[in-house]
């Protein structure tokens, strides 16, 4: 699809920021042409596309102060990126805002074993963090399913999970301390190497807002040892609703297991075409069950989990005997999103989370959504913590099926809000449900929101039209008025 042409105000502009930024960086770190603009306008929301003003790559934390300096002082508006595989549309342009990419902040630039932590740039992805403390027998445990892509810096702007959050955490939990800077070009850094700071908790404030407060450019991490023993079972069920009990019933019998998550049949198909992992065909659905620590309380643990789930009524079961079995059975999990993308031309993943106990209810109301709104949908999710991730199987080449599949996605995160539960467990907000927070905040919780983003961001210029309904100017907050509706960005061009 051919995008319309920007408006003469907005070739203005980015002519004149185009000369003062080329005389501060080298001619590869600013991007201004079609052709390369398209490598960033989208991320793993694909739906949505929209090429920035200027793609700008800064070197350091000196080059980005000043960028963004120049950006508030002629009133452009930014949005940082790192990998782009925000499943949100977290870092989905504007036309008229740069993108600031910060995919040469990838040195990590300290290991300090004796206190547990590395420090990294944010543009180093997850996955090395582990790799380089591996030798020494430690990792770094949020691992989301990109993890081989996704970088540090976005993992704290959205507040990232992964399989093994259950016990673990979440980025919130894991994280010591970071860099970033105002969109003044203000440099701030908080906490640090130990474990507790006083005062406010800004680390917390800063971990999953979406790059609305600044730009993160170093995070400082805990790192923990490798369990000196980890073991999985795969456990089958002939319906997805004695799976979902089973969850709730490990939880309430006080075992709290390193990843517990559930695939249902279709996504077991797809991934054991994909990549064997040894997953039995038979089965509606599938938990994997991970118990790590001493080896005495894991073997003893996982024959707990046993005796639970042939009590509710499994039809498979099969324990790891070994480490390459143990990953055998992850490396399905970790391949869904890309196996079932074999299957159908788009999907839609979104995110809610909900109260383990009303799990077989929400996956039977799912069932029923499905047939009401004519598309599949398959699951494939952190069981353990209530986090879904229901995959929305559509075509965009059929006139309204994509129309189709996000109203099908906003009946599935109301449900999700209307049984106890949040919009998202880790995706975040971004566009794709931005429309949807008046049903789960009043205008008076929104107001107390955005008044936080005017302390750091007065003019609301960092990644505008994400999260927020609609946003005002600091002094008209009294008068927010939030609209509920469909999903998000209905101005820009969908493929």
């Amino acid at each position: 699809m051919q995008m319309p042409a920007p408006e003469p105000a907005i070739l203005a502009q980015r002519a004149a920021l185009l000369a003062e930024l080329r005389t501060l960086l080298a001619d590869d770190q600013v991007i201004a042409d079609s052709a390369g603009l398209r490598a960033y306008d989208s991320d793993a929301l694909t739906a949505y596309r929209q090429p920035p003003l200027l793609a700008v790559l800064p070197n350091d934390v000196a080059q980005l102060s000043r960028v963004l300096a120049i950006c508030h002082r002629r009133n452009v508006k930014v949005v940082a990126r790192g990998a782009g595989t925000s499943l949100s549309g977290g870092a989905l342009p504007l036309a008229d805002a740069v993108l600031i990419g910060l995919g040469r902040f990838n040195r990590i630039l300290d290991i300090d074993y004796d206190n547990r932590c590395i420090t990294a740039q944010s543009g180093v992805t997850n996955l090395a963090l582990s790799e380089a403390v591996a030798e020494r027998g430690f990792y770094y445990a949020p691992d989301p399913s990109s993890q081989i892509a996704c970088t540090i810096g976005g993992n704290v702007a959205e507040n990232s999970g992964g399989v093994h959050c259950l016990k673990y955490g979440m980025t919130t939990n894991n994280l010591l301390g970071l860099e970033m800077v105002l969109l003044d070009g203000t440099q701030v850094r908080l906490g640090g190497k130990h474990q507790d700071a006083e005062g406010y908790d800004l680390l917390g404030l800063l971990t999953g807002s979406e790059g609305l407060l600044g730009v993160i450019t170093e995070v400082t991490a805990r790192i923990l040892p490798r369990p000196e023993t980890a073991r999985a079972a795969l456990l089958g069920f002939a319906d997805n609703e004695d799976a979902g009990r089973v969850v709730a019933a490990i939880i309430a019998a006080g075992i709290v297991p390193a990843g517990l998550e559930m695939m249902d049949r279709f996504i077991v198909a797809a991934t054991e075409a994909f990549c064997q992992p040894g997953y039995p065909l038979e089965v509606e659905a599938l938990l994997i069950v991970e118990l790590d620590g001493p080896a005495a309380e894991v073997d003893h643990l996982l024959g707990r989990v046993v005796e639970i789930a042939r009590a509710q009524g499994a039809v498979s079961v099969r324990v790891s005997e070994s480490e390459a079995e143990r990953l055998a059975f992850w490396s399905g999990r970790k391949a869904a999103f890309p196996a079932v993308g074999r299957l159908s031309p788009d999907y839609l993943c979104m995110d809610g989370t909900i109260p383990r106990k009303r799990l077989p209810e929400v996956l039977r109301r799912m069932a029923e959504l499905s047939r009401e709104f004519g598309l599949r949908v398959t699951n494939v999710f952190h069981a353990g913590d209530g986090n879904l991730h229901p995959l929305i199987l559509y075509d965009a080449n059929v006139p309204g099926e994509l129309e189709r599949a996000e109203a099908f996605g906003a009946a599935i995160l109301r449900l999700c809000v209307a049984v106890g539960g949040v919009l998202t467990g880790e995706h975040g907000v971004g566009v794709e449900k931005r429309d949807l927070m008046g049903t789960m905040f009043d205008e008076q919780d929104l107001a107390q929101q955005q008044r936080v983003k005017c302390a750091f961001d007065p003019q609301g210029r960092l990644n505008p039209g994400k999260v927020f309904p609609q946003l005002h100017r600091c002094a008209e907050l009294g008068r927010l008025h939030v609209h509920g509706g469909r999903l998000p960005f209905p101005d820009l061009p969908r493929f």
